[in-house]
Parts: C-alpha cells; sequence; structure tokens
C-alpha cells in the first residue's frame, strides 16, 4: 500500500460523506479523483484489507447479539470452527488462549432467533455455549488510528431507540454487507430497497445521531493492516466496581474496545472486557501495562487472551433476508 491507500483507509473509518457521491467527496479531501478512490476501494476490498464500506451496528438494537464461548479440546478446532462458522448469524470467530478457547459473536434479527442460533451450536458440536451478552458499553467503536501514535478513544454515548423505524432493519442489514462500489452508491442501495436516494441517506445520517451505527465508513481487517496482536482482557470486580473502571479502561491509548457482560455463576466470573489491537506483542503489554495501573484496576485480578486464529470476521445478522 502506498500514502494514499493509508490516508483512505485511516481517514473514512468514520464519517462516510452522506451525500450522493461519497466517493466524489472523499476524493476531493485525498486530492483525487472519484474514480481513483473507488478503484482502490475495489483492490483493497478484493486483497482482504476492506471488509466493506458501510456500517457497524449498536448491538441490541435493531437485531439481537452475544458474545459465546466454546471449551474445544485442540484435535476438534478445526471441525468445531467450521460448525461454529455455518451458522448464519456467526459474523466473528476466534481462536483465544484459554479454556473457553474459541470464541464468537452470535448475531440475529431477534433474541429468540439468537437463543435458536445457540442451540444449533450446541447440538452440532456437541459443546456447551457459554454466552456472555452486552451489559454495558463503553467504547464498542473499534475505528482506531492505523497511523500516527496510539490515542484514547473517546466513551460511547447510549443510543437513542426511539430512532428507529420498521423499515429500517433492511436498511442496517445492506450496510451490514456493504455498499455497491459504484460513484452513486445510495441509489443503488435505494434500488433495492424500494426506497429513494434521498430517504436512505436521511435515515443513515438519523441512525448515526442516534447510536444505532456506531460508524459509518471504510470497515478495515486489522491483521491484514500488520495490527495481528488481538488480545482480549477480562477483569474480575465486584459490579459497583465495574463503571468507574470502565470509563477508566476505555481512556487507555491502544484500548480499543472496552464493555461490561453478564457473568455466569460457576462459569465465568469476570465481568469487565477491554481489546488491545497492536502491531506486536510488547506493544499489547505496554498497553496493558498502562490499564493495570489505574487507581480503578490496581490489583484488580485479570487474564490476557491474545487470538492465535481468525475464522470468520464479517458483518452482523440484522434482518432475515430473503432468498
Amino acid at each position: 500500500m502506498d500514502d494514499l491507500d493509508l490516508r483512505l483507509l485511516d481517514g473514512f473509518q468514520r464519517d462516510l460523506p452522506l451525500e450522493p457521491r461519497p466517493f466524489a467527496a472523499m476524493a476531493t479531501r485525498l486530492g483525487t479523483g472519484e474514480a481513483e478512490v473507488i478503484a482502490r476501494l475495489v483492490r483493497l476490498r478484493d486483497e482482504g484489507i476492506v471488509s466493506r464500506i458501510g456500517a457497524t451496528c449498536r448491538p441490541n438494537t435493531a437485531g439481537a447479539s452475544t458474545l459465546a464461548a466454546l471449551r474445544v479440546p485442540a484435535p476438534r478446532v478445526d471441525e468445531i470452527a467450521a460448525l461454529v462458522g455455518a451458522e448464519p448469524g456467526v459474523n466473528h470467530s476466534y481462536l483465544r488462549e484459554g479454556d473457553w478457547n474459541l470464541w464468537f459473536v452470535a448475531t440475529a434479527p431477534d433474541t429468540a432467533a439468537l437463543a435458536e442460533s445457540l442451540v444449533r451450536i450446541e447440538a452440532a458440536t456437541g459443546l456447551a455455549v457459554l454466552s456472555l451478552p452486552l451489559v454495558r458499553a463503553f467504547n464498542i467503536d473499534l475505528g482506531f488510528p492505523l497511523i500516527g501514535p496510539r490515542r484514547a478513544m473517546a466513551l460511547d454515548r447510549p443510543a437513542d431507540l426511539d430512532a428507529l423505524r420498521p423499515r429500517d432493519k433492511a436498511l442496517m442489514q445492506a450496510l451490514s454487507s456493504g455498499l455497491a462500489l459504484v460513484p452513486r452508491p445510495f441509489v443503488a442501495l435505494g434500488q433495492a430497497l424500494h426506497r429513494s436516494e434521498a430517504e436512505v441517506i436521511s435515515r443513515i445520517r438519523a441512525l448515526a445521531e442516534a447510536r444505532i451505527l456506531t460508524r459509518v465508513g471504510v470497515i478495515v481487517k486489522h491483521r491484514a493492516l500488520g495490527w495481528t496482536q488481538n488480545a482480549m482482557v477480562v477483569w474480575r470486580l465486584p459490579e459497583a466496581a465495574v463503571e468507574a473502571a470502565g470509563t477508566a479502561l476505555a481512556g487507555v491509548p491502544g484500548v480499543t474496545l472496552c464493555y461490561q457482560r453478564r457473568c455466569v455463576p460457576g462459569l465465568w466470573d469476570w465481568p469487565l472486557f477491554c481489546m488491545i489491537h497492536a502491531r506486536s506483542h510488547a506493544e499489547a503489554m505496554e498497553v496493558l501495562a498502562e490499564a493495570r495501573a489505574l487507581p480503578e484496576l490496581q490489583e484488580v485480578p485479570h487474564r490476557i487472551l491474545f487470538s492465535t486464529r481468525c475464522f470468520r470476521q464479517r458483518g452482523a445478522t440484522i434482518a432475515e433476508v430473503a432468498a
């Protein structure tokens, strides 16, 4: 990749221009042409560096989701990962260090469909699923800077669910799958949804302002860009201490996600999670050392679970898609 590629990826992970010709607006800011921007995005997508140009949707707003894990014997990892990946709503799947070693995000149009999905995974694998639904988000953006020094991410702002409209699910599903890389992508999206270009743009803007869409822009694959160290750190602390600790933890430069999840008595008693994406193991450990030094987290038990393999990374399932 050259400098223009990097500026394109780093500068538009969020705030995709919501206007009829977004790629032309991007080109103006980058000092190039619309056709050049589209061609580069096509190439970067085809090379597996860009996942899509679209949006990330806030969990449990229009659809339902959970972070789940399985205890998989080493000889069965590939077999079980394939079975989990065959479930349509699984959009992320990683092998991590630890006894619960196969982690995945399961998504569905609603809570009933999500529960059915987890039951199917248990039946297919013969293994019990540990389901850890989101309780509170401190930062769920993941659009961290790709170049330059590490920077603290902004604290999450709660979603305004009153902004949702009945037809938004189909729009969010389309954005989760990705826009067409054409000069007027909102026309193409509107035609697929039987809506006007202006209405599509207006609804995307409203959903983004309501924090139901957490990010609209270029969704990159970090591993392909050299961010090969993906560490999930979990912390054990009492419920009353989670909010202060999570707020402080989310402000540490290099912490790329931070949230509270439900505990499962007897199986999982680590309510606070954070993600660290880094270019080396040493860099990840530097971020962790800064986190551990926070007054809210000093002497707090924690575990760091590096991912060792990535099996799946794609957009969420929010609405049923007609065959």
